[in-house]
């Protein structure tokens, strides 16, 4: 590892990298500022309970995963079929046609919650053509030494870019709602001219003429067949599933926490902050043992975590009762609810870490854009399904309840995946599988 080349030293990853960063931002704060419409608007306009508001935020992630669950199999075929840059290019494009529109919608003061739903799922549309092509771009610019450090990078640029875009779309929706629009148009723009500027990354070329259908099938056939790509990434989904603590953030901000759009810009930024210090950590110390016992780990830490975000108001209120931390400038529970959600974040991070870097190098070029789609459509999952479960779960439940909920949920989902799928515990290192069983005596 250490002789492998740093991939900042190559030029067309670190253009890759500023283009992922400028993305991100542009999409968490579209993403953390399309939540907080979503509840406001039903809270304000249709005079709903907050019960009755969750339940909306459960729909909202409802409404982007069906545009992921029905084009994750294209997406994945496009990244392997077609230069991959010109895939990322046009979804970023998409993604700022639907900012646009929400800029206008926002600046006319004319949302409804159909409106919101609609432009959400063309969101969802965008995102899953860009996360297939853009993780399949990565493994083709660096050398395979190099790449498990290259994914914390990326994890760098990602989750940074998590803390900046959330807590600037927060700050600038309060003071101008229309203002975080216009910025996400044009950082989707920038991110577009930068990608273009890599050199042009083609997939494999296919021995045989395949229908796409018959590529994608293939696709998922062969992550279903390889037991440790199911374990490794059905994981994520479930876990995350339960856990969708970050999608009732908004009833978190307006009233639990009584900290506003700017609170939930923080709150949704404290994840991504968390994740960030154990991403620069792991791009100076990049893990060589035991990596898949840690993932598993890590998601237990995750869960936890979020158990204790659920009660971050009751643990700062019985910790320092209604007063205010002063050097944090906060009040406790704010306090409470932000530590947790870091931690949440940081081991979240150690798993994405570890099972990315597993993902891609025990699997075949090309492959890559495949199984990345499907590793992707399990993310997306996670993440609009388990806001479509934290919805519901709170309507039933109440806020704190789908929360607390989700977290022991995701803890009893690790202790069934380690015993389910034991390729898991036992990866020590990052070296594809099938070489691993072939050193074992």
């Amino acid at each position: 590892m250490s002789s492998a080349p740093h991939p900042f030293s190559i030029p067309d990853y670190r253009r890759y990298w500023l283009a992922r960063f400028m993305a991100v931002i542009a999409t968490m704060s579209m993403v953390v500022v399309i939540a907080w419409q979503v509840y406001d608007v039903a809270r304000t306009d249709y005079g709903m309970s907050p019960k009755a508001a969750a339940f909306q935020l459960g729909l909202l992630g409802l409404f982007q995963f069906i545009p992921l669950a029905l084009l994750t199999p294209v997406a994945g075929w496009a990244a392997d079929r077609f230069e991959r840059r010109r895939v990322a290019i046009f979804a970023n494009m998409v993604d700022a046609g639907v900012a646009l529109g929400l800029g206008v919608l926002t600046y006319n003061d004319a949302l409804t919650l159909p409106l919101l739903f609609v432009l959400a799922a063309f969101h969802g549309v965008a995102r899953v053509f860009v996360g297939p092509s853009m993780a399949a771009i990565a493994p083709n610019i660096v050398p395979p030494e190099s790449l498990p450090r290259a994914i914390a990078l990326g994890s760098i640029a990602w989750q940074s870019a998590s803390v900046i875009g959330p807590a600037v779309g927060g700050l600038m929706y309060a003071q101008n709602a229309a203002g975080s629009y216009w910025m996400t148009v044009a950082l989707l723009i920038l991110s577009s001219i930068s990608i273009a500027t890599v050199r042009p990354v083609f997939p494999p070329p296919m021995t045989e003429k395949k229908h796409p259908v018959r590529m994608m099938v293939e696709g998922m056939k062969y992550t279903f067949s390889e037991r440790f790509l199911l374990g490794a990434i059905t994981l994520d989904l479930f876990a995350v599933l339960l856990a969708g603590a970050t999608a009732l953030l908004p009833v978190y901000a307006r009233d639990i926490l009584h900290v506003g759009p700017d609170g939930l810009g923080q709150l949704r930024a404290a994840p991504a902050f968390g994740a960030a210090i154990v991403a620069i950590y792991l791009s100076f110390r990049p893990l060589k043992h035991n990596v898949g016992a840690k993932m598993l780990w890590a998601v237990v830490v995750f869960g936890i975590a979020t158990i204790g975000f659920g009660y971050s108001h009751i643990i700062g209120q019985y910790l320092f009762g209604d007063a205010k931390i002063d050097w944090l400038n906060m009040g406790a529970s704010m306090a409470v609810a932000l530590s947790m959600l870091a931690i949440l974040g940081a081991a979240d991070m150690l798993s994405v870490y570890v099972r990315g870097s597993l993902v891609q190098l025990n699997t075949p070029d090309a492959m890559r854009g495949r199984v990345s789609s499907v590793s992707g459509l399990a993310i997306s999952a996670s993440n609009e399904l388990g806001e479509l479960q934290s919805g519901f779960a709170a309507a039933l439940l109440g806020p704190v309840g789908a929360v607390v909920f989700g977290g022991a949920g995701a803890i009893v989902i690790t202790g069934i995946w380690a015993r389910l799928f034991p390729e898991l515990k036992n990866a020590r290192t990052f070296e594809p599988q099938f070489r691993q069983s072939e050193k074992t005596p």
